[in-house]
This record gives structure tokens, C-alpha cells and sequence, in this order.
């Protein structure tokens, strides 16, 4: 009987020492499962990971300006089907910085959901891809200056009387895209406003028919469309609202950030923005 209960104590302590030991093997794997995202703490992780990789390129590397865009964005940057290459306005606005300052230009395309993480991980030097100033980018990159201006136009049929925002009144005949914010703005203006599937529809009711007076779009979709169309329309005094649309560098690149400025002042001066600006619109889009 003493035999056997010494015999099941013996069992006890082996039994014992056999979960101490699990448990040992179990606290030392707290490293390894930290990796596995979990609610909240993976974002965390994720958030703490992309700023150490983050780092300020002040200078190009072995003088090659590279610079991002959507490649998507017709005629602004896109594929030429012929030769495979981007090409487009905001190319040529590249390369005309790349030639003042003797660099190579290196236009790359890069999908646009994720184009400023690209930029601020070093994966380019900058985005000539036609982005807009807002607040919430500002808080993540530094912008140029403005490199081309677009918002809210008004436009007319060709020899209309109609010469700005400030001849319209309730009885004029307005055309707008529904749900766009140019529709509300047009609301203010006039109480016949009429509204259409798409701004093109919008603009060739306009220049076919006498259903309106005028058409309230974005300037740059009307420009095209007019280059595109052969409507007999024209734009009517300036941007009833304004958006500037510049470069975005790395958070604290001052150095290239004032290169790009001057390079975008030099091609302003010797006139080869407006060259490149009218062969795409017909117009100078800065003004």
C-alpha cells in the first residue's frame, strides 16, 4: 500500500513538472504572435513600421528626376498606344522641369490609391500627376506652386452676351451634370437650371439646341470637350470657384521643392508652359 502511494505521487510530480514546461514553451512564444495583427494593434504596428522605413530624399539620385502619376488621367498623363510610353501634360510639365536643371526625366505610373505613400516612402521624387491642393495632403506632403488652375467655368455659345458669372440672372438657362457641385452653385444663380446625365451632354445641348443659355462645368472637362467635339463654345470670364492643382514632394524636401519652383517660374517665363498648355487645351490653364 506505502508502495503504491508513493508510486502516484511519483505520477503527480512528473505530471507537474510535464505543464510546467508547456508553459514555459508557451510564454516564451509572446515575441512571435505580437507579428499577428489584432484589432487596433496591427494598425498600430503597421503605422509605427511605415515611419521608421520613411526618410527625406533631398537630392535625385544619379540625377534622375522621377516622377509619379496615374497614367490613367486623359489628356494629363497617359498611355500613347503607339509607342507603349506616358505622355500627356502633366509628362511634358515634367520633362520642361527635368530639362531646366539638366536632370534625366523619369515618368513613372503608379495607382493613384496609394501614389502619396509611394512618395513619402522615397519611391519617387515627386507627383506630376494633376493633384489638387487640400488641407488634409498639405498635413502629409509640401506643394509648389500651382502648376495649373482648374474649378468652376462658366461657358457660352460663341459671340453670346453672356461675358461672366455676373451677367447671370433667374431667367438665364442654365445646364448642369447631376449631383455634381457645380449644380448647387448654378442654383444660386438661376432658378431655371436644368440638369443632364454627364457635363458633355450638358455642353452639346448647349451647342447644338436653344435649351440654354449657358453651362457650368469644370473648366478643363469643357476645354477638352470643346478640343474633342468641335462645339462652337468659349469660356465666359473667370473661375466662378478656383482649385489649384501643384506638386507634392516629401515632408520637409525644401531643397527640391524650391528647384521645382524654379524651374516652373523659368518655363513660365520663356514661354514654354503656354506652349505646352495650348497644344493640350488650347489655352493657358494657369490663367
Amino acid at each position: 500500500m506505502y508502495k503504491k502511494v508513493v508510486g502516484v505521487l511519483v505520477l503527480l510530480l512528473c505530471i507537474s513538472f510535464l505543464f510546467t514546461a508547456c508553459g514555459g514553451v508557451e510564454t516564451g512564444s509572446d515575441e512571435g504572435t505580437e507579428s499577428i495583427p489584432t484589432e487596433g494593434k496591427g494598425e498600430e504596428q503597421a503605422e509605427q513600421n511605415q515611419g521608421e522605413t520613411e526618410s527625406v530624399t533631398y537630392l535625385l539620385e544619379n540625377n534622375v528626376f522621377t516622377f509619379a502619376m496615374s497614367g490613367e488621367y486623359h489628356p494629363f498623363n497617359y498611355v500613347d498606344e503607339a509607342s507603349g510610353e506616358l505622355t500627356g501634360f502633366d509628362v511634358e510639365i515634367g520633362k520642361a522641369i527635368a530639362e531646366y536643371h539638366g536632370w534625366e526625366a523619369n515618368p513613372v505610373a503608379t495607382p493613384w490609391s496609394g501614389i502619396l505613400s509611394g512618395l513619402r516612402s522615397s519611391q519617387f521624387d515627386a507627383i506630376i500627376g494633376s493633384m489638387g491642393i487640400t488641407m488634409e495632403r498639405a498635413e502629409q506632403v509640401d506643394f509648389s506652386h500651382p502648376y495649373y488652375l482648374s474649378g468652376a467655368q462658366l461657358f457660352v455659345k460663341k459671340g453670346s452676351s453672356i461675358e461672366g458669372a455676373k451677367d447671370l440672372s433667374d431667367e438665364i438657362r442654365i445646364g448642369v451634370a447631376l449631383g455634381t457641385s457645380y449644380e448647387p452653385v448654378a442654383r444660386e444663380y438661376s432658378k431655371q437650371v436644368a440638369t443632364y446625365e454627364s457635363d458633355v451632354t450638358a455642353l452639346r445641348d448647349l451647342a447644338t439646341s436653344n435649351n440654354l443659355d449657358a453651362v457650368i462645368t469644370d473648366r478643363l472637362v469643357g476645354l477638352i470637350a470643346i478640343d474633342e467635339t468641335g462645339f462652337e463654345l468659349e469660356m465666359a470670364g473667370d473661375l466662378i470657384f478656383e482649385e489649384e492643382v501643384a506638386i507634392p514632394v516629401q515632408k520637409g524636401n525644401q531643397e527640391l521643392l524650391d528647384k521645382i519652383n524654379e524651374a516652373l517660374a523659368a518655363i513660365r517665363e520663356n514661354g514654354t508652359y503656354e506652349e505646352i498648355s495650348k497644344r493640350y487645351f488650347g489655352v493657358d490653364i494657369l490663367e
